[in-house]
């Protein structure tokens, strides 16, 4: 009896860990979470404090200021942040946001190489970049 009851308890745990594995490798709103969270933290500048009062995990991201979520997965779908005055650099991090559809940073004064991970985001159809100071090539889409 004893044998199997540590069988049995062996082979509970090795299903939790192989689930446990399953979902810290599909992307959901916690990738997504990380990705923005990425992006604040390379904003070197936020003078109207837009993303530092807003953009907290202790809020849901979809409720964050210029996020926009699908009501079916409840991921992001747009990121907006365009006219903030934000300055800093676009992390590779956001091509993380495999749902994202809409990306508009215009206006703003982002410098440095664009990303070539979001040229890999399969669902993305709207890019606004005007007026930044981005350098070096934008890649294809």
């Amino acid at each position: 009896m004893g044998r199997s009851c540590n069988l049995f308890f062996a082979l509970a745990v090795l299903i939790l860990l192989h689930h446990h594995t399953l979902l810290a490798t599909v992307p959901n709103i916690s990738t997504d979470e990380a990705a923005l969270l990425a992006l604040k933290s390379h904003i070197s500048s936020d003078p109207n404090n837009i993303l530092a009062s807003n953009w907290s995990s202790f809020s849901p991201v979809c409720s964050w200021i210029g996020i926009t979520c699908s009501s079916r997965y409840h991921r992001v779908t747009a990121l907006d942040i365009s006219s903030m005055q934000l300055h800093g650099i676009i992390p590779p991090h956001l091509g993380n946001l495999s749902f994202l559809v809409s990306l508009d940073i215009s206006n703003d004064t982002f410098y440095g190489d664009f990303p070539v991970e979001l040229a890999h985001l399969q669902r993305l159809k709207l890019i606004n970049v005007r007026s930044n100071n981005f350098t070096g090539t934008i890649p294809l889409f």
